[in-house]
């Protein structure tokens, strides 16, 4: 098992995160969708009466979501793994401003595998030491990770100028750009995504090495979708939840017609 936090700060408050969250993943859904691969979302509907973090929410939107994704990991894994193993099936919770996302391999790797992502969304610059309660056992396994939009390197191929937060001013809000190393303790307003990754790969051999790719992996996809999340705030800044609804239907049906044609799309494991 390995557990690291990363922590997200964004100049948005958490009001305008659950909008801006909510249309970014519609859109970068999107983005990785094509050729056979991609997202096929099977429900998205509300719940009730699921306690999240310690029953303090227990309502919001739930959504269950297959993930067709042979060529997002690395060589080493596609030579082990049989033909249509890589399905990964995402359950997830958004009781928000508190949310509960579990991914796991049911075909293949059954009980073998699990990621757990808990996120807590709060208005800081990112300081609190335990939001998400953790007994100390697993607060002493938990590595902090803080995640800088503006100055963090990226992957290979991963740079966009248009999602680049040290060149971009939003016309509708004034924000922007991120300038300097110190550019979080300067800008409001001001919020944190505190988001606990806890991945479980019991496979003889393979475990170090599977489950820190998987947090690497992690990182560099919370990196690149708050860049995009913070650069896109003129397309999604004014809409409302019930515009995001819309939005997600209409995903939806995109999607499936996306996965049946063209080519295969998006962020690819890195060792390809």
């Amino acid at each position: 098992m390995l557990i690291k936090e990363y922590r997200v700060t964004l100049p948005l408050t958490v009001e305008e995160y659950q909008v801006a969250q909510l249309f970014s993943v519609a859109e970068a859904s999107k983005d990785n969708t094509g050729g056979g691969e991609g997202i096929e979302v099977l429900k998205n509907e509300p719940f009730t009466n699921y306690p999240l973090l310690g029953d303090k929410y227990s309502s919001g939107q739930y959504t269950y979501k297959i993930y067709h994704l042979a060529s997002k990991v690395p060589a080493f894994i596609r030579l082990l793994a049989p033909k249509g193993s890589l399905e990964f099936h995402e359950e997830a919770w958004n009781g928000y401003p508190y949310a509960r996302t579990i991914i796991t391999n049911p075909l293949y790797m059954k009980d073998k595998f699990k990621l757990v992502i808990e996120t807590l969304h709060v208005a800081d610059r990112g300081h609190q030491e335990n939001v998400h309660e953790l007994p100390a056992d697993k607060l002493k396994q938990r590595e902090v990770v803080f995640i800088d939009i503006a100055n963090d390197s990226l992957a290979a191929g991963d740079y966009k100028e248009e999602e680049d937060p040290t060149k971009f001013k939003s016309q509708k809000t004034g924000r922007g750009p991120l300038v300097g190393p110190d550019w979080r303790d300067k800008v409001e307003p001001m919020m944190t995504c505190y988001k606990l990754v806890t991945v479980e790969f019991e496979w003889f051999g393979l475990q170090t090495r599977v489950e820190s790719f998987i947090q690497k992996s992690e990182r560099r996809l919370f990196t690149n979708f708050h860049r995009q999340v913070f650069c896109s705030i003129d397309r999604w800044h004014g809409l409302t939840m019930d515009d995001i609804r819309v939005i997600e239907d209409k995903t939806k049906e995109e999607l499936e017609a996306l996965r049946q044609k063209g080519e295969v799309r998006g962020m690819r494991a890195e060792s390809d």
